[in-house]
Order: structure tokens, then sequence, then C-alpha cells
């Protein structure tokens, strides 16, 4: 029997268009969604920052200069030496500023100049703040302009509360594919932030210090760290497949 060719070319057009009917049905849906994570976890600090300034006053210019940099070198030695190896001592801000008289509505006078030298001090050894503080004073520092307890970039807290919040998002992705009846095939993109809080810096003035090193008994500074507030926030679009 033969077959002519129209019929065979018939044949085999809807074999093609079954099959393409077959492989559309079978090609996954898919949907992105966006969800997002947040952790909060309370650590301590790992390191303080402190503020240090020698101020000193004369007549003549050089003279409040040459005081004030015989006065810095030793509060510079005696931190170092207080706070141990892991302290990074340096300049912050350095001013010679004259100083004037104002009365009787005349021209202003210069009567005097002002030399100021600030330094930061980082440390690791929070038990040696106050120590520290202390030895300042002592060697010639007569004001301490604050101290902030801080947390290293390379703490493993922060990767804690960063993986929580991931996790999270994830958590969250994962039961929007389930409702849908699918499941999260990828992230797509990512994003995330952190807030590191504390209580901030604490302000140490000048006149409790001089009264402090003035009195007949020592008393050592005390200074508490506290905790610090870590905030992670992660937000992700993941790809789900239905």
């Amino acid at each position: 029997m033969r077959i002519s060719g129209k019929f065979v070319s018939l044949v085999s057009l809807s074999g093609l268009l079954i099959a393409g009917a077959g492989c559309a049905k079978k090609l996954p849906r898919t949907t992105k969604v966006t969800v997002a994570g947040e952790a909060t976890t309370r650590v301590e600090p790992d390191t303080a920052v402190l503020t240090v300034s020698v101020v000193t006053q004369n007549t003549q210019a050089v003279n409040a200069q040459q005081e004030n940099a015989r006065k810095s070198d030793a509060v510079g030695a005696a931190v170092r030496t207080t706070a141990g190896s892991s302290v990074e001592v340096k300049t912050s801000d350095y001013t010679l500023q004259p100083q004037y008289d104002y009365r009787d509505n005349r021209l202003p006078k210069i009567v005097g100049y002002n030399a100021r030298n600030s330094i930061i001090v980082t440390m690791t050894d929070l038990k040696n703040v106050g120590a520290v503080i202390d030895a300042a004073s002592s060697a010639g520092a007569n004001s301490i302009d604050g101290i902030a307890f801080v947390l290293r970039q390379t703490s493993p807290a922060r990767g804690q509360a960063l993986a929580e919040a991931t996790q999270q998002a994830m958590n969250k992705a994962n039961s929007i594919a389930q409702a849908l009846g699918g499941h999260v095939l990828r992230v797509v993109e990512e994003s995330e932030a952190a807030t590191v809080g504390g209580d901030g810096f604490n302000n140490y003035p000048t006149e409790s210090i001089d009264t402090l090193m003035g009195s007949r008994k020592a008393v050592l500074t005390p200074v508490a760290s506290g905790q610090l507030s870590i905030k992670s926030n992660v937000q992700l679009i993941v790809e789900i497949e239905g």
C-alpha cells in the first residue's frame, strides 16, 4: 500500500505539535519574592577609644608650645606603659591660638597663648582604662574629652548576628515557597546592614580629674564598659520554583 507524502507530513507535524505541547507543560514556573530578616544581640565591647588632651597657657607662644610638648611626651609614655602592648596612640588635633582681651570696648589685645595637643588612645585591655586615665592625668593631661567602647569589625559577634538575620530571611522564603507548592531555587540578590549601639561616650570633666589627682589619698577612676547592641538586617531576593 502506498502512503502519500502529504499524509506523512501531516502525521509528522501533528506529532511535533503534541510533543511540543507536552514539553510546554513541563516547563517550570518561577516567581521572585523579597524577604527580610533581622537579628539583635548584646555583647561585651572589645575595644576602648579615649581622647586625652594636654592644654597649656603662657604669655609667650613658644613657652606655651614647649611646655605642652614636654607634658605631651610624658603623657604618651605613661599611656603606653599603663595600657599594655595592644595599644595605639596617635595625634588627633593640635592647636596653638592667641588669647585676646576684649575689655573696655578697645581693639582686641593678645594677652597670652593657648596650646592644645589631643591624642586618641585605642586599647583592647578594658580593665586598664581607668588606670590609663589616672596615668595620663598624673603625667600632665588635664582634659579627658571622652571614652567610647566599640566592637572591632573582626568580632565573631558581628558574624553571628548576620547569620541569624540571614537564616530568618531564608526561613521566610521557604515558608512562602511551601505555601506556593514549590521550593526555593536560588538567591538572586542579597543586601545587609548592621548597626552597633551602646551608651556612647562617657565624659570626664577636667575639674573632677584635677580634684582627684590633688587629693591626699589616690583613688582609681572607675570605668564600666557595659554592653553593646548589634543589630543586623538582611534582605534577600529569592527565586521560587513551583
